[in-house]
């Protein structure tokens, strides 16, 4: 897919300590999910060469998927924690610790506590699971049975799935100046 040409907006693709754009050009610095990819030295500090007097940085992630029931959830927790928690790659914990171990270079400003939290039929929560990094490395390795056995298990309990069920995040904000 390719982002929608609008006025006033430049797209690039740069590396993340290499962005080549002017310094203090950029108010506000975000980065989604992707912190733990990043080498965190070389990115701060082209973030501090770009960011505009008074600009600031946000990097957030969101932790394990949590279902409404705790029925569904031990199953879904099973899959991740069990059968394939040791394809989740190091980085990850960087993620379930909501980058709070992460050196953060900026006068941090206090956050609150937040949740993510959105609505999801079972193949939608299916296919969501399919995009973990760890499942990708697992079906590589063994096929697709864990993911269906995933669903099949998830589905005894569902209902009608095409029922909308609550599922839940932890999501973790650092923000600074």
């Amino acid at each position: 897919m390719r982002a929608e040409a609008l006025p006033g907006i430049e797209y690039r693709v740069a590396r993340a300590d290499a962005s080549g754009l002017p310094d203090q050009s950029v108010d506000l610095v975000t980065v989604a999910q992707a912190l733990h990819w990043l080498d965190p030295e070389p990115f701060f500090a082209e973030v501090r060469r770009v960011l505009a007097p008074g600009g600031a940085i946000a990097v957030w992630c969101y932790g394990d998927a949590v279902l409404d029931t705790p029925e569904l959830q031990e199953i879904l927790h099973r899959f991740n924690r069990g059968t394939i928690e040791s394809y989740w790659l190091p980085e990850r914990c960087l993620v379930l610790e909501g980058y709070a171990t992460v050196p953060f270079p900026f006068d941090e400003v206090s956050t609150p506590r937040m949740t993510l939290t959105r609505e999801s039929t079972l193949v939608e929560l299916v296919g969501y699971v399919r995009t973990w990094s760890a499942t990708a490395r697992y079906v590589a390795e063994h096929g697709t049975a864990a993911v269906e056995q995933l669903e099949s298990d998830l589905a005894s309990l569902w209902g009608d799935p095409s029922m909308r069920r609550r599922v839940d995040s932890p999501l973790f904000l650092r923000a600074g100046r």
